[in-house]
């Protein structure tokens, strides 16, 4: 049986998301998930501030890196990140509620581009991260 490119990815995600504690324990949630797409959100606590009582810059590389990987886990193929980059726009504060929207940029054989914007409830933009990926061997599920 065939299933659609929008049925892989959301397989693939299921299967992350069982065993991803990680992102489980900062409060993540993954909101959507499509063919080199993913979204996720969490909402800061204080907790999650700095000494500057601002978002740790940390807790967004996490959230935004969560997304990517989704995103380029998303064709049942395990893929790990080769390098990342992030640059922080604007601070997030306590009851921020941030999103990480990860969009497939480039793909070509192995390798491949995504970018992720973090924006807060206001859709102001807090980072922007660009990850490279690297598919190596493995499936996130057995299709039949």
């Amino acid at each position: 049986m065939t299933i659609s490119d929008q049925q892989r990815a959301e397989k693939s995600a299921e299967a992350m998301w069982a065993t991803d504690d990680a992102s489980k324990w900062f409060g993540m949630s993954l909101d959507a998930v499509g063919p080199g797409t993913a979204t996720m959100s969490l909402t800061v606590i204080d907790a999650q501030t700095n000494g500057h009582n601002i978002c740790h810059g940390g807790v967004i590389f996490a959230l935004a890196d969560s997304a990517f990987a989704f995103a380029c886990n998303s064709y049942n193929k395990v893929t790990v990140a080769q390098s990342n980059s992030i640059t922080y726009v604007a601070p997030a504060r306590t009851g921020d509620r941030l999103t990480a929207m990860a969009v497939e940029i480039a793909r070509s054989g192995r390798s491949g581009t995504w970018d992720v914007t973090v924006t807060n409830q206001d859709g102001a933009t807090i980072a922007l991260f660009r990850g490279l990926a690297r598919t190596i061997s493995g499936t996130l599920f057995e299709e039949e």
